[in-house]
């Protein structure tokens, strides 16, 4: 084994080079499968047992890994049973956005973990070099780390070491996120409750540091650190001293969100939800992993093209059969697959192709909005007379009253160029209101009118999300260019 300032240690079938990172137990360094040999047991998940020194299989290229040196001599019991859990968890993972354990073996004097490597670097340094990232970029790398993390949940396993230094980018080229470094992690549930401190205090749970116990629901209040800290270029916490944070982290304060730079409502809502203090109150695993703004359904895969195609058979169908609404639903729907399929499309000529249906299916649904409008707003005036009649009858209900002017509001606001999304909130903010009364009202001429008042305001707001959507889609579907993903980071976050 080399010691300090000798340079990396020697191991069998590989060349060591540069050292990329070291820590209190681990130093871990690129390096080179030599020519002629490989020693990737472990990536076969029908392996049965732990991979052992000497089982080679032929290579006719140099692959390039990582390799983690852990000295034995620097390793106490608790280090030990880190290190073996985090053989033990990495070795049976195969997903496309956690690092990948390929092999492991041993000397006399250190332990090796040969990993995937990531040229990128680690997440940090890509939001130190860019000081923030923007919503858009975030968004993809959340949805990434929410993929994994969606996987080791279903696993009960849970990392505790969640941080921007132990993401891995795959190339800086095309990004794509890899969590690493297992070291803390655990088979728990989110109702397991430890006691042991782990983690890095600016990432750690108030409830973790506080009170020394806790369960899995402490990864995502680290999610969230993770994301303020790309989207405004600190933690929520940063300090000066160890006795600063730790004063803040105990403090009772609600976080607040730095007014710029402007984010969405989806952005800013799943922020306050994963920095909650409490976390009975936090936002859940199954909450976080459906939220709108990550929207996991819609992470670009490879199952993105079919079920868009799938969509869009269904919508042909119901045009062809004249009903325009299902038909405009279901293109709305489909392209909500298309821009991901764009995004996960490599191939340049294939791209070229799905762009192209997509302007057909965006110019067809085009058609259809303006009949559906057209049907809508006809039906809006039909309604006129029961909807005064309904405000007669709420006069001696003020909510009801109240809750109806909102609605009122909203169909202002729908018929103003560019007001969807604000008559979309002002629908939904009056439909809250109305679902509770309308369950509350005894049988009766009103209740009819207000369940009749109900449903074409779902109807509305169904008609409005879907057009906001569109729109959306349609500027996403645009603006993707050949390089897809890769060009978005690009050009939204150019090294300084």
């Amino acid at each position: 084994m080399a010691g300090p300032g000798w340079g990396p240690p020697r191991l069998d079938g590989f060349i060591l080079t540069e050292r990329l990172g070291s820590g209190k137990y681990a130093t871990v360094y690129k390096a080179y499968a030599k020519v002629g040999a490989g020693r990737w047991p472990c990536a076969r998940p029908s392996y049965p047992g732990w991979c052992r020194p000497g089982r080679l299989r032929e290579k006719d290229t140099r692959e390039v890994v990582a390799i983690k040196c852990v000295a034995k001599k620097s390793l106490n019991k608790a280090s030990v049973e880190n290190l073996l859990t985090e053989i033990e968890i990495l070795k049976g993972i195969r997903h496309p956005h956690i690092v990948q354990l390929k092999d492991f073996q041993w000397d006399s004097d250190n332990i090796y973990l040969i990993m995937e490597f990531c040229a990128g670097g680690d997440l940090s340094r890509f939001i130190r070099t860019r000081r923030i990232l923007p919503e858009k970029v975030a968004r993809v790398f959340m949805q990434q780390l929410a993929s994994a993390l969606q996987f080791l949940h279903e696993r009960s396993i849970s990392h505790l070491d969640l941080k921007p230094q132990n993401i891995l980018l795959s190339s800086l080229e095309k990004p794509h996120l890899k969590l690493a470094d297992f070291g803390f992690a655990q088979h728990m549930s989110p109702w397991d409750e430890k006691h042991v401190l782990r983690g890095s205090p600016l990432y750690m749970a108030p409830e973790m540091v506080c009170q020394r116990q806790y369960d899995a629901r402490v990864d995502l209040w680290s999610v969230g650190v993770i994301l303020y800290e790309a989207l405004f270029g600190q933690p929520p916490f940063a300090s000066r001293s160890f006795l600063e944070l730790e004063e803040k982290i105990r403090s009772n304060r609600v976080i607040e969100l730095p007014l710029r730079p402007l984010l969405s409502r989806d952005c800013r809502d799943l922020l306050q939800r994963l920095l909650e203090r409490d976390p009975s109150r936090r936002i859940s695993f199954q909450d976080f992993f459906a939220h709108p703004w990550v929207d996991l359904e819609h992470m670009p895969s490879r199952e993105s093209l079919d079920r868009a195609t799938t969509l869009v058979v269904q919508a042909v169908k119901k045009d062809q059969e004249g009903d325009a609404a299902a038909a405009l639903s279901l293109y709305c729907k489909a392209l909500d697959f298309f821009v991901p399929a764009l995004h996960y499309e490599t191939d340049a000529q294939r791209k070229e192709a799905i762009k192209a249906k997509v302007g057909q299916y965006v110019a067809r649904a085009e058609e259809l909005k303006a009949i559906v409008s057209s049907s809508n707003q006809a039906l809006l005036r039909q309604g006129t007379s029961a909807r005064d009649l309904l405000r007669e009858m709420a006069r001696d209900k003020p909510r009801l009253l109240a809750a109806l002017e909102v609605a009122s509001a909203a169909m202002a606001k729908e018929e103003a160029a560019g007001g969807e999304q604000d008559a979309l909130d002002l629908y939904q903010h009056s439909l809250g209101e109305l679902l509770l009364l309308l369950a509350a009202e005894p049988p009766g001429r009103r209740r009819e009118l207000l369940h009749t008042e109900v449903q074409n305001l779902m109807a509305r707001a169904e008609y409005l999300k879907e057009q906001v959507k569109m729109r959306e889609s349609r500027w996403e579907a645009d603006t993707l260019d050949k390089e897809g993903l890769s060009e978005s980071v690009r050009s939204s976050c150019t090294l300084q």
